[in-house]
């Protein structure tokens, strides 16, 4: 754009030399603020309960700022209750108000505590962003409580007199509830998602629902996360698979409930085909206390039938794309019907089950009649959920396959390599593509999938979902093969064996790390990767810490499935002025008990780096947009007293 029109633009905005200024000194001001706090988990698979507590607690954030501020004049328990009270405002009121004597008095001392606190966290921002976070109930009070009023002689009285009136005139409950969310709120001021929110727990919705509503946040799309954003454009064989995996760990009611799914006619379809089938091979794996059991045999009948009907989507799939070079998963007609086994990687292994009444070994990816009018039925349940297609456009506007946020570079999974290290290509379309470019060109399908309308080119990307997903070459999945047939039919775990891409073998070298820095753009010296994908077994001895720091894994194993193999319940990353600080949380009891008993996670953090000096807004990504403005707006300031623009009113 030329320059003079740009100015011409700018000046209607700042239309003097007064108000340029201005805008030149705040700005400026805001550079040297220490840089807000991010907040990184990951592979939260739907274990709501505990994501909600570690978004409550930021981490340890809070706990960490109120020892700050009261330090050794307040006890541990006091700590304790305060920490809760932020956490759990509502709920937490109501088992004071009914063990209290004297709720003045304990409003009176609480406010004050809130107060300092409140303070404290908003310390590192301008009055203005404060302002924007307020509620709108109590903001204009709120905002006088915590910030110093100059012109007031006895300050002390003065905010007395404020208090005692929010008492007095019984809002006190309401103040303190805003006082927490506020605190909330400002603890963290952005968190990052590292992917997978979906599958195994049974509350990605209510995650998905929370993160909504969050004040900032991104998404890096996990393997878990992107076949449900295939299954709401309306792939089949993604809605297959999403109903498969929530059958797999009892979490039906997750589609039935939370997002209001008829699954009926595929009960019915199960009810018919596999009625007298005990469905063995098909086990349920319900980590919830709630799981109904008396759904057991259903739930197994359900699952059986949307696996076959997987597999032979897939063979379909598979069969329509040569160039995704997954050939070697064509399994169904590798199946002697006769004899009982299968024939794989050319070894024969026999299978647990071999009642498949609607496979046709002749045909053996075909679907049947039932089957075809069970997909179209739960494609318009899945098309039409409204909820559904919130949560995933949501992903699609705040998410991508990688983001690089202040020096650091967030993926879910890895960046295929090939066994010298080098980056592994995949050629589609006629075109190679490797490193950053497969990143950037596998999104561009997944968007496609999603908003183009219905055509070849739609069902093309719909089919590039499961690529995403299953492929060798995908950065989300980082494996030879995924091995789900094998694992449901046959015993021997040899054929179970899944070998991971390279990757994860070279974490710790330090040249295949700066060479992945390199290709996204970024200084080796001062950058780091943060993903997950692949759980920790820090019982075993893993570290999730990589190449002396550079690489984090921060995987820990927040869903309950995994926590047996990690020995932990997930790792968070805080991200402050300070440094980086690695939080391992121990499994989360519930919610109730963190109320109740005031069990906050027990968690146990360690700094990967402190900064030699604190960093501040102009080290961060976002600074750097404000120094453009600046030069831009003192060259604005410049044209006004050189005479080439001329003062607005």
């Amino acid at each position: 754009m030329d320059d003079s029109k740009y100015l011409l633009r700018l000046a209607k905005q700042f239309p003097t030399i007064a108000k340029a200024s201005t805008e030149i000194v705040n700005l400026a001001s805001i550079l040297n603020l220490p840089k807000g706090t991010e907040h990184f988990v990951s592979d939260l698979h739907g274990e709501y309960e505990q994501f909600l507590h570690v978004l409550k607690n930021g981490s340890g954030s809070v706990k960490r700022k109120i020892e700050e501020e009261f330090g050794h004049a307040m006890s541990q328990k006091d700590q304790k209750t305060l920490a809760t009270l932020i956490y759990y405002p509502d709920r937490k009121l109501e088992l004071i108000e009914k063990e209290e004597e004297n709720m003045d008095d304990w409003y009176k001392i609480t406010l004050y505590r809130l107060i300092q606190v409140a303070r404290r966290v908003s310390s590192k921002y301008t009055r203005s962003k404060v302002r924007k976070a307020l509620p709108s109930d109590f903001g204009y009070v709120i905002e006088e409580l915590i910030h110093e009023k100059e012109e007031v002689q006895d300050k002390e009285a003065y905010y007395n007199q404020i208090i005692s009136t929010i008492i007095r005139i019984g809002s006190a409950r309401s103040c303190v509830i805003a006082f927490c969310n506020l605190i909330q709120r400002l603890v963290v001021d952005h968190l990052h998602v590292i992917g997978d929110i979906y599958d195994r727990g049974p509350g990605a919705h209510i995650i998905m629902d929370t993160l909504m509503n969050y004040h900032s946040v991104d998404v890096q799309w996990g393997n878990h996360d992107i076949y449900w954003m295939g299954a709401a454009s309306g792939s089949l064989i993604c809605i297959a698979n999403a109903i498969r995996i929530s059958a797999r760990y009892g979490n039906l009611d997750a589609i039935e409930d939370g997002y209001g799914i008829n699954l009926i006619p595929l009960v019915r379809f199960a009810m018919e085909t596999y009625g007298e089938d005990p469905c063995s091979c098909f086990g349920i794996k319900y980590e919830k206390e709630d799981y109904n059991i008396q759904d057991l045999e259903l739930d197994k009948k359900m699952h059986k039938a949307i696996s076959i009907i997987q597999f032979k989507l897939e063979g379909q799939l598979i069969k329509r794309h040569p160039e995704y070079e997954l050939d070697h998963r064509l399994l169904l007609d590798k199946i002697d019907f006769d004899n009982g086994t299968i024939l794989i990687d050319g070894n024969t292994y026999r299978l647990e089950d071999t009642n498949f009444p609607t496979v046709d070994p002749s045909d053996p990816y075909h679907l049947t009649e039932q089957e075809t009018a069970v997909m179209d039925r739960l494609s318009s349940g899945f098309l039409n959920c409204e909820k559904l297609q919130q949560h995933v456009r949501f992903l699609f506007s705040k998410g991508s396959m990688y983001l690089v946020y202040n020096s650091n570079l967030l993926y879910h999974g890895c960046v295929p390599l090939n066994e010298d290290g080098s980056f592994r290509s995949f050629t589609i379309r006629g075109k190679s593509y490797k490193g950053k470019a497969l990143f950037d060109m596998l999104e561009s399908y997944a968007r496609k999938a999603y908003y183009l309308r219905e055509g070849e080119e739609k069902a093309y990307s719909q089919d590039m979902i499961w690529f995403i997903w299953t492929s060798q070459y995908s950065p989300l999945f980082g494996k030879e093969k995924m091995t789900t047939l094998e694992r449901y039919l046959i015993k021997d775990p040899a054929a179970h064996r899944e070998r991971k891409n390279p990757y994860y073998r070279m974490v710790d070298n330090v040249e295949v790390v700066n060479q992945i820095f390199n290709e996204f753009g970024l200084d080796p010296s001062v950058s780091h990767i943060i993903n997950g994908h692949i759980p920790v077994r820090i019982k075993d001895g893993e570290t999730p810490i990589k190449c002396g720091g550079r690489l984090l894994v921060i995987d820990g194993g927040f869903s309950k499935a995994y926590q047996s193999q990690t020995g932990i319940a997930g790792y968070t990353l805080v991200y402050n002025s300070y440094g980086l600080r690695l939080v391992a949380h121990k499994p989360f009891e519930s919610t109730e008990a963190a109320i109740i008993n005031e069990s906050d996670i027990h968690s146990d953090s360690f700094i990967v780096q402190q900064f030699p000096a604190r960093r501040l807004v102009a080290d961060t990504d976002n600074g750097k947009l404000i120094q453009e403005s600046i030069t831009e707006l003192e060259a604005l300031l410049n044209a006004y007293r050189q005479g080439d623009l001329r003062e607005g009113d």
